[in-house]
C-alpha cells in the first residue's frame, strides 16, 4: 500500500488479525469499531475527498449490514470504495447461518456501477487489487481460501481458462476458490484430458469466444458456485448463451443449497451437503465422461 491516498478501515476483527498492517501504514489504518454501515459511510466521505478506501470485514458483515449506504453513499456517486469481505460462501463454517455468504454477489452485483472481483487462486490477488486501485470505482472484493495456480493458464477476459482439452466432454465454469474441489476431482486419472475448465473472476461478465467455442464443442456446461444459484452465476451464463442461441445438451448447475437439515458444519460439510465437494463434482464428471463414450 505504497500508494498515499489508500486507507484501510476494519470493523474491528479483534486482537493479532491487523497489528501488522497497522504498523506498516500507520495513520492511514483505522479501526472503525462493530459498527459496519458507519463504516462506509464515512469511506464515501473519505473518498470524495480524494482518497481510495478499503472496508474489511468478513463477507456477511461487510456486505448484508452496508447494503443501503454502499448503494447510495458509494455507487450512485461512482467514489473509489472497495468492500473486502473475507469468506465468501461456507467459509466461516461452524459459526453458522450470520456468519456465512451465499447471496453476496447477488446483492452486489445488482447494484449500479460497481465491479465484483472473486480470485481463485492466492497468486490471483495482486494483480487484481492493482486492478481495483487502478480504475477508482466501486468494488467488492470476495475472498476465500485458495491456493497456487497451476503453472499453465490464461485470463481471457473476465475468466481465466485453466485446463483446455481436445474433445472436451463437458465445459466447466467454476467461481472463486471452489475450483480446487474441481481441480481435485480432475486428478483422478479416469478424467484428465477430458474436460475444459475455466474460472470466472470478475462480473458483470461477458462470455469469451474461447468459452463459447469450448460450450459449442462439448455441447455441455457445469458450473460450480459456492452461492446461491438464485442470483448466482449460474444464472448470468445462461441468460448470455439463450440471448447467443447456443443451445446445451445438459445442463448441471452445482451451487450452495442453504441447509438442508438446519444443522451446521465445517465448509467441507457445507460443501459436500450442496453437493460441492471433490466426490460428489467427480461423480457428475464421471456420468458426462461415460455419456461421451
Amino acid at each position: 500500500m505504497k500508494d498515499k491516498d489508500i486507507l484501510f478501515l476494519t470493523g474491528d476483527l479483534g486482537f493479532n488479525a491487523f497489528e501488522n498492517l497497522r504498523e506498516s501504514i500507520g495513520e492511514r489504518f483505522i479501526n472503525m469499531g462493530v459498527a459496519e454501515q458507519n463504516m462506509v459511510g464515512v469511506a464515501a466521505g473519505l473518498a470524495h475527498q480524494g482518497f481510495k478506501v478499503f472496508c474489511y470485514s468478513i463477507a456477511p458483515f461487510i456486505i448484508y449490514r452496508c447494503l443501503e449506504q454502499f448503494r447510495n453513499d458509494v455507487c450512485f456517486h461512482k467514489l473509489p470504495v472497495f468492500l473486502v469481505g473475507n469468506g465468501g460462501g461456507y467459509g466461516y463454517g461452524i459459526m453458522g447461518s450470520s456468519h456465512h455468504a451465499l447471496e453476496d454477489i447477488a446483492c452486489i452485483s445488482g447494484l449500479p456501477n460497481v465491479t465484483c472481483y472473486v480470485p481463485a487462486f492466492n497468486d490471483d490477488l495482486s494483480p487484481l487489487l492493482n486492478e481495483i486501485v487502478s480504475a477508482a470505482m466501486p468494488a467488492y472484493l470476495r475472498l476465500g481460501l485458495g491456493k497456487k495456480s497451476p503453472a499453465e493458464r490464461m485470463v481471457i477476459g473476465a475468466f481465466t481458462e485453466i485446463i483446455k482439452s481436445e474433445k472436451p466432454a463437458a465445459t466447466i465454469i467454476a467461481l472463486g476458490p471452489l475450483v480446487n474441489n474441481i481441480l481435485d476431482a480432475l486428478s483422478n486419472p479416469d478424467l484428465k484430458n477430458s474436460f475444459d475448465l475455466f474460472t470466472l473472476q470478475t462480473l458483470p461478465m461477458q462470455l469469451h469466444n474461447r468459452i463459447i467455442e469450448s460450450i459449442k464443442s462439448s455441447g455441455n456446461l457445469v458450473i460450480a458456485e459456492e452461492h446461491k444459484s438464485e442470483g448466482g452465476i449460474g444464472e448470468r451464463i445462461s441468460l448470455q448463451l439463450h440471448e447467443r442461441n447456443i443451445r446445451i445438451n445438459k445442463f448441471v448447475p452445482l451451487a450452495a443449497k442453504g441447509y438442508p437439515d438446519d444443522r451446521y458444519g465445517n465448509q467441507d460439510f457445507h460443501q459436500k451437503q450442496s453437493g460441492l465437494d471433490k466426490e460428489s463434482i467427480e461423480k457428475v464428471l464421471k456420468d458426462f465422461k461415460s455419456a461421451a463414450l
